[in-house]
């Protein structure tokens, strides 16, 4: 068995196929959290968890791209994003469902801010809407879900941001989710009490430093997730992800640690079982 920790069948990239693509991971030994970036697609993965007996379940925030309007192209994603403010109640609302598991994704993003935008007020906003999410994940004890992306001239920028700021809620736990970042800094956040999640990014023959920090970082503090329809892993790369294909970022980190894939099944899974307390 294995548990992608953050999956988004509740996007549009799985709206012709999304339960197929949810029964190929069930029938897999796959469970799967959708983790979501606003509130359509927060009240859809709460809706499509409460179908499932078991094995599907929700993460509900409001991603930091979506504070402002901005227009994303990269490789593996292209859409337009949509202001939204964050709303408290509704959010918390569906924090309450028993299938929600998690508050996210939430965090810190410098990557997509507009050029024309005024970078930091934009940087205040998402900082005042991430601290909101974390004391409400403090609120309902739920664990966080954090997306961190920096800018290309300092990626790393942004970790620092993010660690100053759940310095001020030292109950707050979680995971720093698709962790591109190096071994100090991801050892920093393990000592905070928040595990570490890799990505398909870890197949790829060019990653070597993410390899060296899945390699070294203690295996009970790791989780995995596929961030599907984005960043399927080898021998899937450049083609739409999906939940199934978490296995082959186990028998990666299987690989780099000079273990078996069962052990690290199993280790992760309960990590997993632990943190998002199913």
């Amino acid at each position: 068995m294995l548990i992608d920790t953050h999956t988004h069948v509740n996007f549009n990239g799985f709206k012709e196929d999304g339960p197929d693509v949810i029964d190929r991971a069930l029938r897999a030994g796959v469970w799967l959290i959708n983790v979501s970036s606003q509130i359509t697609t927060s009240k859809r993965a709460v809706n499509i968890a409460v179908d499932y007996k078991e094995g599907v379940y929700a993460a509900v925030g409001l991603h930091p791209i979506h504070l402002h309007e901005v227009s994303v192209d990269e490789s593996e994603i292209a859409f337009q994003s949509r202001r939204e403010e964050f709303n408290l109640p509704e959010y918390r609302e569906l924090g309450l469902n028993p299938k929600t598991v998690a508050i996210g994704e939430t965090g810190l993003d410098y990557f997509h801010i507009p050029k024309d935008d005024d970078f930091d007020l934009v940087k205040k906003r998402q900082e005042a809407v991430f601290k909101q999410q974390i004391a409400l994940a403090v609120e309902l004890k739920k664990p966080l879900t954090i997306h961190s992306r920096g800018t290309e001239a300092d990626p790393m920028g942004v970790y620092q941001d993010i660690m100053a700021i759940l310095k001020q809620f030292p109950d707050a736990k979680g995971v720093i989710h698709c962790y591109s970042g190096d071994l100090k800094t991801a050892q920093q956040f393990i000592e905070m009490g928040f595990l570490i999640s890799f990505t398909g990014i870890v197949t790829f023959k060019n990653a070597k430093e993410i390899q060296k920090v899945a390699k070294e970082l203690p295996l009970d503090k790791i989780l995995l997730e596929t961030d599907a329809p984005y960043l399927a892993p080898e021998p899937y790369r450049g083609k739409r992800n999906e939940p199934a294909y978490v296995k082959y970022i186990a028998i990666k980190i299987a690989e780099l640690k000079g273990i078996s894939f069962e052990e690290v099944a199993k280790v992760t899974t309960e990590n997993a079982r632990k943190l998002f307390k199913i």
